[in-house]
Formats: C-alpha cells, sequence, structure tokens
C-alpha cells in the first residue's frame, strides 16, 4: 500500500488511500487464506543498544553508495547493450551468458537469492568478508547485465540481496576493526541493508521501512530502520534526483503527478481553448474596408487569408496599421497584403501546450493562431490557458 502511494502514485490524498488500502488488505486477506499466513524471512529478537544506532549511519551511506552504482551501471549497461547492432533475443542472450559466467564463479549470486538472505538473517551465512564485498559487486553487475541486455527480472529481489549483503560486510567490518564491542547480530544489519539498498533505489523511505517489516514481521528495528532508510533516500536523492523507477519518464518528460504543470496542461487540448471570434480578412483588401471591419472587431489580431483558397497567409495586428489609420490619403493606395506579418508563429491543434505556453513565454506573445492544413481555426491566448488551467488545478486538487 504505501509502495503504491508513495512511488506510483506520489500523493498522499484520503481520495487514493482509501481504495488503495481496500485492495491492500483484500489481496491480504485472499492470499491468507488460500496460502496461510506466511511471512518470507524469519528472524529472531534483536536487542539494539546506542552504539548499533550509530553504526548505523555509516551503514546508510554504503548503502546510499550501493544504490546510485546500482542505478548508474543499469542505465549505462541499458545504453551500451541498445547501441549493439543485433536482434533483441541476441542481446538478453549475451547477458545471460555473461551472468552465467559470473555464477560460475560466484553461484550465490544466480536466482533469486531469498535463501541467502535467510541464511544472511539468521547468521549462518559462512563466507567471509573479502567473498561478502565480491558479492555485492558481483550481484550489482549480474543484475545491471541481467536487465540492461533486455533480460526479465525485477529489482526488488536483488535490491533485497545486495543491501543484506552491505549489512553483512558492514558488521562484518565493524567486528573486524572492534572485536571488543558486544555488536548486535549481523541479521539485523542485513536487515538494515535491506531497507536502505530499497530506500535508495526507489527513494522512498517509507516504503523501505515497512516492507521489511512486512516481511519478517519484526517491530524492534523500526528506528534503526527508520535511520538507514531516511539518510539513504536522502543521500540517493541528493547525487540522483530521480528514483530507478521514474528516471526514464522525466527524461522523457511523460512524468506527470497531479497538481504539476505537466500534469494539468496535459488534461488540457488546444481544441478546447480555440478562440474562433477573430474576423478574418483577405490580401486584396483595402485598408478603406479593412477601417470599417476594425470598427466592428473586439480583437487587435486579424488573420489574412487567400481571397480564392482560404489559404492562412499571415496576420496582421492592430498596431500595423496604426501609422496610416489617420492618413486618409492611404485609405484607397494601400492593401493588407502589403502590410501584414508572413512570418508569424503558429501552432496546430496537435502541438503540446507546454511547448506552446513556452513559446509564449520565449517571444513574448500573448496569443498565436492556430492553423491546421494551411486553414486559420482561430486564436490562442495565454489569458484563456490561464483560466483554463486555473480551473483545470481546481479540479485536481479537489480531493486533497
Amino acid at each position: 500500500m504505501v509502495f503504491t502511494i508513495e512511488v506510483i502514485l506520489g500523493e498522499w490524498k484520503a481520495i487514493n488511500i482509501i481504495p488503495v488500502a481496500i485492495a491492500s488488505v483484500a489481496g491480504a486477506q485472499i492470499s491468507r487464506i488460500l496460502q496461510g499466513n506466511q511471512i518470507a524471512f524469519e528472524h529472531r529478537l534483536f536487542h539494539i543498544d546506542l552504539l548499533d544506532i550509530t553504526a548505523c549511519f555509516g551503514l546508510a551511506l554504503l548503502c546510499a553508495l550501493a544504490s546510485i552504482l546500482l542505478t548508474r551501471l543499469l542505465r549505462g549497461s541499458a545504453r551500451l547493450s541498445g547501441s549493439w547492432q543485433i536482434p533483441l533475443w541476441a542481446r538478453a542472450a549475451a547477458g545471460g551468458c555473461a551472468v552465467g559466467c559470473i555464477g560460475i564463479l560466484l553461484p550465490a549470486v544466480l536466482g533469486e537469492g531469498y535463501h541467502s538472505i535467510r541464511e544472511m538473517i539468521n547468521g549462518t551465512f559462512m563466507q567471509g568478508i573479502g567473498i561478502v564485498a565480491l558479492l555485492v559487486l558481483a550481484k550489482i553487475v549480474a543484475t545491471s547485465l541481467t536487465l540492461g541486455t533486455g533480460g526479465s527480472g525485477g529489482i526488488f529481489a536483488p535490491s533485497l540481496v545486495i543491501g543484506s549483503l552491505v549489512g553483512l560486510a558492514y558488521h562484518r567490518a565493524l567486528v573486524f576493526m572492534w572485536p571488543t564491542v558486544g555488536w548486535v547480530n549481523e541479521g539485523c544489519f542485513a536487515l538494515l541493508g535491506m531497507a536502505g539498498l530499497i530506500s535508495g533505489m526507489l527513494q522512498a523511505p517509507l516504503t523501505g521501512i515497512y516492507l521489511i517489516v512486512e516481511i519478517t514481521g519484526g517491530y524492534e528495528v523500526m528506528l534503526p530502520l527508520i535511520i538507514v532508510s531516511a539518510i539513504s533516500t536522502t543521500a540517493c536523492h541528493y547525487i540522483e534526483p530521480v528514483s530507478f523507477y521514474l528516471k526514464e519518464l522525466v527524461e522523457k518528460g511523460q512524468l506527470l503527478r497531479p497538481g504539476t504543470d505537466a500534469r494539468v496542461l496535459s488534461d488540457m487540448s488546444i481544441e478546447e481553448l480555440i478562440e474562433t471570434d477573430c474576423l478574418c480578412v483577405h490580401q486584396n483588401m483595402l485598408l478603406r474596408d479593412f477601417i470599417d471591419i476594425v470598427k466592428r472587431s473586439r480583437r487587435n489580431y486579424f488573420p489574412v487569408e487567400d481571397d480564392r483558397t482560404g489559404r492562412f497567409l499571415g496576420m496582421i495586428h492592430l498596431d500595423d496599421i496604426r501609422p496610416y489609420m489617420f492618413n486618409i490619403g492611404m485609405y484607397d493606395a494601400l492593401m493588407l497584403g502589403q502590410i501584414m506579418n508572413t512570418g508569424v508563429d503558429v501552432v496546430t491543434a496537435e502541438d503540446d501546450l507546454t511547448e506552446v505556453l513556452q513559446r509564449m513565454d520565449a517571444r513574448r506573445l500573448f496569443s498565436m493562431p492556430v492553423v491546421s492544413n494551411d486553414r486559420f481555426m482561430g486564436m490562442i491566448s495565454k489569458a484563456t490557458l490561464l483560466d483554463q488551467y486555473r480551473k483545470e488545478l481546481m479540479v485536481q486538487t479537489s480531493g486533497e
């Protein structure tokens, strides 16, 4: 439930929390009826003192470092494999072969890794600190190769394995440097490492905290979980402002959070903003005839069309004729085709409103003509756009 609200929806509103909570509880209850109340990782009670809590700050930074390394290797391997001029299946096969070679030397990196996590939590993982540190790097590389080359898999299970390995290596380093200190069991640090990796990768501290609590059933590590998750998330956000799941959406401009500019403008269209009360004129029209149209118009802009084909040719602004309006001698000597602006910036009905607004700001425009198939459709103004924007924003935020 927390993952859905914190990562996917990105906003805490009652209108979202209630249906998500109902779905989560219903799913959990049905699963328990059919499969029993299974807890993924059992653990014994951990007794944590002040020194252990203090050591969590260092673990949080290590988890953040591992999260950033995994995120960047994932993107790097995806870009590298994408540059290969071979079919997708061949890329995935090459990645699988590379992972298999790593697995020959270090079998613990293969599979989902839940068996290794259980051993680490129970304190029965027998490999030494050097092998554990090597396994951290190997699992990061193997995960990056698998997902980056097009293989099938997710990020949750690898993050749990990597996090538990980071926590185990950190604990054993503490024991090696200060052997006389009565540290908590290494299984506790394995749990904390899992929370740190999940929080860093997703940049969602509550998800990291409650995920570990839910899958282990243990609440006595809540304070260290909060410390590790919060610091890991903050450090990762400082270096990688967007989480792994949202990075590609942000780069493509497709992350649309409710109440943001991008989301509000995406729910609006140019068609609903077109102002059609403009009076069209022709390029061969005399200034005298145009003066009569100006008297009847409420607009400062006048689209110019071809009098035979109806094709849009340009625009005339009231300021363009101001020098000639009080010169009666020009009334029958000047045609609109001589003074119209043919280089006017236009938009189409398919243009993105965010880009249209940016173009208006960049060129200091308050209105732009909408043209489709060389035909004038109407005007779009910043005043109408912002007025509709305000109404749409009120609709999207009315559930707060």
